[in-house]
């Protein structure tokens, strides 16, 4: 479907421009139907961290003040909080939160790290480095009380999780539509259900910026929004094909054929066959534990996955935390249990291997 509306576009930009505004406000009332949210509460966002800057380019930030994230956060969301806080002459502070802590555990490690001077909490849904989920809900109430503003990256969330947003009490919320939602790049929401939306403003200026939100992020002159336009058109795939809920459980019960055959190749081979204790964890997102010298750092974990695509010719996904590599494995409808028998059998004795010469250097 995007490529036809891609098509449509290059045939007469002088007509499709103009009507872009209604056409991105219909996709957006179909992707506030997904996930349960009000129309005029949801903006269609580039991504998840382009989301994300909107909120720190538009909410209010005491001088002095300091941002709480977590050590699970995702990089770039990271560095982002770090920037606004400086530019207000603040400070970030970095909660730690145990990889196999429970929820009450991560809730007060979170709490713990806010005080007087907080001025934004930044919290992922389900983290990217360490596939577990955090407790948002419990962190956005406390959050409400205190009445500090909380932005929650939801990033993984759209698809992965029924009705995200039901029992959350946040200010801001982003989440992308292009992972497990299977829309193109370039398709990701921004909630936002709170007074502090008044302050939120597209990255780029455009003739819809008089308008409230999320009208104004309708209109952001000419760029290729057709990623957003085609999504609920992904998203209404699944349901019409397999039902979200059907693909859920199917996510869940491959996933844990997958943490199995993938772990026990790799303790045969480092004779540890621990499994990896991940408080809260999620459904179609899991870790194994990589031989000891691949992928401690997050640099090493990337370079890492692009070994693997170029010598292996195998997509997988490789993240670090504390030291210790991990391989986090996804599973979706579109997986089958040989994708992680092939891994197991072709690539861990690969991936040992490296590891030898590694820690031998």
């Amino acid at each position: 479907m995007q490529q036809e509306l891609r098509e449509e576009m290059e045939r007469n930009p002088v007509v499709w421009f103009p009507g872009l505004a209604a056409r991105t406000g219909q996709a957006r009332t179909a992707v506030a139907r997904f996930l349960n949210v009000a129309p005029d509460d949801l903006a269609l966002v580039p991504n998840a961290s382009g989301g994300a800057s909107v909120v720190y380019n538009g909410v209010p930030f005491p001088a002095g003040g300091e941002i709480v994230v977590t050590d699970h956060g995702y990089g770039a969301v990271t560095m982002g909080a770090e920037r606004l806080a400086r530019r207000h002459g603040g400070t970030l502070r970095t909660a730690h939160v145990p990889l196999d802590a429970d929820e009450d555990e991560a809730f007060a490690a979170v709490m713990s790290a806010v005080g007087e001077r907080t001025g934004l909490v930044v919290v992922d849904h389900i983290t990217s480095p360490t596939a577990r989920r955090l407790p948002v809900e419990r962190i956005g109430r406390e959050a409400r009380r205190r009445g500090v503003p909380f932005l929650v990256d939801g990033a993984h969330v759209p698809g992965l999780l029924d009705d995200p947003l039901r029992d959350l009490e946040c200010d801001f919320w982003v989440g992308n539509l292009h992972k497990f939602g299977c829309a193109p790049r370039g398709a990701a929401v921004l909630v936002a259900r709170t007074p502090l939306r008044d302050g939120l403003y597209p990255l780029i200026d455009s003739w819809g910026a008089e308008d409230p939100f999320p009208g104004r992020f309708d209109s952001q002159g000419t760029l290729d929004v057709t990623g957003c336009l085609a999504a609920p058109a992904a998203l209404g795939f699944i349901e019409d094909t397999w039902g979200w809920q059907a693909a859920r459980t199917y996510m869940r019960e491959l996933g844990d054929y997958a943490v199995h055959v993938v772990g026990a190749a790799i303790a045969e081979l480092t004779g540890d066959d621990r499994p990896v204790d991940v408080g809260m964890p999620v459904d179609a997102l899991r870790l194994v534990r990589l031989p000891d010298g691949l992928a401690a750092t997050r640099l090493e974990a990337d370079a890492l996955r692009d070994r693997v695509a170029r010598e292996l010719d195998v997509a997988a996904a490789f993240t670090s935390f504390d030291g210790v590599g991990y391989v986090r494995l996804s599973t979706h409808v579109y997986n089958t249990a040989a994708d992680y028998e092939y891994f197991a059998e072709k690539c861990v004795p690969v991936l040992g291997e490296w590891a030898r010469t590694a820690t031998r250097g």
